[in-house]
């Protein structure tokens, strides 16, 4: 049994998935399966993939479903995945030669079953990092405090124990493709801390058709989706006040695009909600004027 699998949710990206695949068979270490979630292609990918295979360089295993969206994909990968650890590499993204190598030593060394994986770093195709550095006095952290305590910015990379990541399986709307995929991470952050490992293990490009460079369209396309992510976040223990105001602020958006009349019953903090009518409503007023509303694909 591989330790590790490296799963790659993709959609119709036939035309650049090769340099996941190269990066992949250069890597120092292979004790990894390449796990490939095809989210409805309708090019050639299954055909690239089944050349792939044939090749024999590394472990492959592919699976095509209907369109889901991205979390869909995701939940697809973990309810197949069998290895200890996981990591999701993008298809328009690549890891560095030795990056397998970098993340079964540490893992090796550091992993428990008291942590839940391990956070590394993202960096763009000059090996510049995305964002800033994990703190270097820290060895271990949950993502939350990251981003919101220690300041950190940027994307990183996340491995998991893949026992782990088959909780808290992200919730299919009709007709919606999106659903925060923090959601799962921050729920698990309740529970552990994560391994800071200060090495770059993935190299990424924002291409125009990725979900991060269409956001308001994604918010105006798949509300439902936005308001149980704002309404989960809301209930964490460990967020402050300020920080769950935001959310109720999206959340009142993001229910008034999916006509939801009874957000205000459903909240989990309802003084919140109630103060964050206003500004909320302003959101969404911004949202539906940038936006044209689109039947989901």
């Amino acid at each position: 049994m591989k330790q590790i699998t490296v799963f790659t949710p993709t959609y119709n990206r036939a035309y650049c998935l090769h340099h996941c695949y190269e990066s992949l068979k250069r890597q120092t270490c292979n004790d990894f399966i390449w796990l490939i979630i095809d989210d409805g292609s309708t090019d050639h990918t299954k055909e690239l993939v089944d050349t792939w295979i044939m090749e024999n360089h590394i472990e492959i295993s592919y699976q095509w479903q209907q369109n889901q969206g991205m979390h869909g994909a995701h939940n697809t990968a973990y309810e197949q995945i069998q290895t200890e650890l996981n990591v999701c590499i993008d298809s328009d993204d690549y890891m560095p030669d030795d990056a397998i190598e970098k993340i079964l030593t540490c893992w090796n060394k550091y992993g428990s079953n008291k942590v839940s994986g391990i956070i590394g770093l993202d960096a763009d195709h000059h090996k510049q990092i995305i964002g800033t550095k994990l703190p270097e006095d820290r060895k271990q952290s949950t993502l939350f405090d990251l981003y919101y305590k220690r300041h950190v910015t940027g994307d990183k990379k996340l491995v998991y124990r893949s026992d782990l990541t088959k909780e808290y399986p992200y919730p299919i709307f009709a007709r919606e493709k999106y659903v925060g995929l923090a959601y799962k991470y921050y729920m698990l952050d309740q529970d552990y801390e994560m391994i800071l490992m200060n090495e770059i293990l993935c190299c990424v490009e924002y291409l125009p058709d990725g979900s991060s460079r269409n956001m308001l369209k994604q918010y105006r396309k798949n509300p439902k989706g936005f308001s149980f992510y704002r309404k989960e976040l809301m209930k964490l223990p460990f967020a402050s006040i300020s920080f769950k105001f935001r959310q109720a602020i999206h959340y009142v958006s993001s229910s008034l695009l999916s006509n939801n009349g009874s957000f205000l019953k459903e909240t989990p903090s309802k003084m919140l909600t109630i103060l964050a009518l206003p500004i909320g409503y302003m959101l969404f007023r911004y949202i539906k004027s940038r936006t044209k509303a689109e039947a989901p694909i």
